[in-house]
């Protein structure tokens, strides 16, 4: 990549294409120029085609402003992209690379040949811990965007994740240190919302699909009102004279988002109890919507603040007033800025395909390669014949036999080493044994799911009591739990092939975490099993996938009231818009259960899950 102390950091936001231009001497940034191009309509606009309205607004950055000369730094949205951290075993340092490939192979849903990943090491002089983030994209996604870059002539030189930008330009921006105390970062976005956890020695990101398109539908549904009218009220609500009724049409997104954001929190925390986070910093055009800030800061019990302008980056001239105005919005600009500036900060994970690199290098080279090219040949020929001439010369004379010796026992040791390898087994008993420490907070959420069940029954057999008294009958109806039991398979690194066939998958499948759970209650109602399948199979199957539970549950199917004896074989993993794992609805899908009930009025379930 080309040397150059500017650089254009560029976000295709499904809002706006966001620009931001820095030029850097020695440890100071400066603002050269940027732009804010919105879309003619949000990308989430219904109907509308995403690609050729990004390039519209890509066109006419292009060609209003200079590119050439700079680096150029771009970012992929969180929700299209996959961040996962893990700690790591304790290993010597030059085997990390080895042990974090390793980790991606197990971590990434996609085979590793068609990903293009990069990944962090984070270390604390604090903790002995060594934990790595690792960041992917899939190389046709990856591609898609860059298509598009070379449709206006442009190849940028940098591809990382929104959200890593973020914590870049806001760690660098307010000097994140060992003394900095655990920060929060929320940047609310148009179609999701990136949460970055910080910490000395220690980043965490999710996305979750709650934007500014969420409070615009709010309204579309609350005022039946056409989506592009919809989005101008948002934007004028604190003017508007219906102030009080447009927020409260929108107050159902307020909680929703502050939901998922405590449920982030309380996810980092259980796997981080040293966790202790104190701040929140706000980013993103939603995030000033009125009252926002107040209501979160209630509700997650911390301060809240929204970042109003940058520290560190000198403005001059008439762009100074309109940078200012415009800067809660380019916190990736900055961070990817910051990328293309080589600065040795933050996380510089850079998912760019080296193939599109090497190109891009050569199409740039003048046509006087192509003489050195030709010279360099040449040479390379002359010192290759030569070689070759002196070879047929030694090769007339008589070989020691001292060769011939050493040669023999090469090809002895070489079939020894054969046989030790083909007998070399590895064991995997360690890396299955840490797998058992993960997704420990998921028995909460069944027991809670369970509770619930329990009391769907036994309202439904309030009711079907109540019905049957103004017939006459006063036979009460009781549901009694009676047992629960779970059953635990780790998606291990490789487990023994003998316990493989668990009634979950099939042997030859690659392992998966799954739980299997049988719940046991006991009914009186004289219709067991239309009970079980109005109460007890319904919830399951209602409650098969919901965003704050982080497992899928996958009931078995019932055949004359009694469970059917088929294999229960993985589900297909959970996946967002693009491929990836949506994360963390507890960062691993999970399994979740069926139901049934037998003559006798006993009803059992069992859940299971990919």
């Amino acid at each position: 990549m080309g040397a150059s102390n500017t650089c254009w950091g560029v976000e295709l936001g499904a809002g706006a294409i966001k620009a931001l231009k820095l030029e850097r001497d020695g440890d100071e940034l400066k603002v050269l120029d940027f732009a804010v191009i919105p879309h003619k309509r949000v990308l989430s606009t219904p109907d509308l085609d995403q690609l050729d309205a990004t390039r519209v607004a890509l066109g006419e950055l292009v060609s209003t402003r200079d590119l050439s000369g700079s680096q150029i730094a771009i970012s992929v949205p969180g929700h299209s992209s996959f961040a996962r951290f893990a700690k790591l075993p304790p290993v010597e340092p030059k085997r990390i690379p080895d042990v974090v490939k390793f980790e991606a192979v197990q971590q990434i849903p996609f085979p590793i040949e068609q990903v293009e990943w990069d990944y962090q090491i984070f270390t604390s002089k604090d903790s002995p811990d060594v934990e790595v983030g690792i960041f992917a994209i899939t190389r046709e996604k990856v591609m898609e965007r860059l298509s598009m870059w070379q449709d206006v002539g442009v190849t940028p030189n940098y591809v990382t994740l929104g959200p890593l930008a973020v914590y870049n330009s806001v760690a660098w921006d307010m000097r994140f240190n060992d003394q900095t105390p655990g920060t929060v970062i929320l940047d609310v976005g148009t179609t999701s919302t990136d949460l970055i956890i910080c910490e000395p020695g220690r980043v965490w990101v999710r996305t979750f699909p709650i934007g500014g398109h969420n409070f615009t539908q709010a309204l579309v549904d609350a005022f039946k009102l056409s989506y592009l009218k919809a989005e101008a009220l948002k934007r004028q609500a604190e003017q508007s004279k219906h102030a009080r009724h447009i927020f409260q049409a929108m107050r159902p997104m307020f909680a929703d988002l502050a939901q998922d954001v405590q449920r982030s929190i309380g996810y980092y925390q259980s796997s981080h109890r040293d966790a202790n986070l104190t701040r929140l910093i706000g980013l993103g055009s939603t995030f000033q919507l009125p009252g926002l800030r107040k209501y979160l800061s209630q509700q997650l019990q911390l301060e809240v603040v929204r970042l109003e302008e940058f520290n560190r980056l000198s403005v001059e001239g008439p762009l100074a007033g309109e940078f200012q105005a415009a800067s809660l919005n380019l916190a990736t600009a900055y961070g990817l800025g910051l990328q293309g500036l080589n600065f040795d900060f933050g996380i510089m994970a850079n998912l760019m395909p080296v193939s599109v690199v090497r190109e891009s290098i050569w199409s740039r080279k003048p046509k006087w390669v192509a003489v050195a090219a030709g010279l360099s040949i040449a040479a390379g020929a002359v010192s290759f014949v030569k070689p070759m001439l002196d070879r047929m010369k030694f090769d007339n004379r008589k070989k020691p036999e001292v060769i011939e010796l050493v040669k023999n026992d090469i090809r002895k040791y070489k079939a020894e080493w054969t046989a030790v390898e083909q007998k070399f087994a590895a064991n995997y008993l360690a890396a299955n044994l840490l797998e058992l420490l993960q997704d420990r907070q998921v028995h909460a959420f069944l027991i809670d799911d369970l509770s619930m069940i329990m009391d769907v029954a036994r309202s439904q057999a309030e009711k079907d009591q109540a019905a049957r008294a103004k017939n006459g009958s006063d036979e009460p109806i009781s549901v009694n739990f009676v047992k629960y039991d779970t059953q635990y398979v780790a998606g291990g690194a490789l487990p023994d092939p003998s316990s493989m066939d668990t009634g979950f998958a099939d042997p030859g499948a690659a392992p998966s975490r799954r739980i299997r759970v049988t719940m046991d209650f006991s009914t009186t109602h004289p219709e067991s099993i239309r009970f079980v399948e109005a109460t007890v199979k319904k919830w399951l199957f209602d409650n098969a996938e919901r965003a704050s539970i982080p497992y899928v549950i996958k009931a078995n199917s019932y055949s004359g009231g009694r469970p059917t004896s088929e294999k229960i074989t993985d589900a297909a993993p959970q996946r967002g818009p693009d491929g990836f794992d949506p994360g963390p609805r507890g960062d691993d899908p999970f399994g979740g259960g069926g139901s049934g009930g037998d003559r006798d009025g006993r009803g059992g379930g069992n859940q299971s899950g990919g």
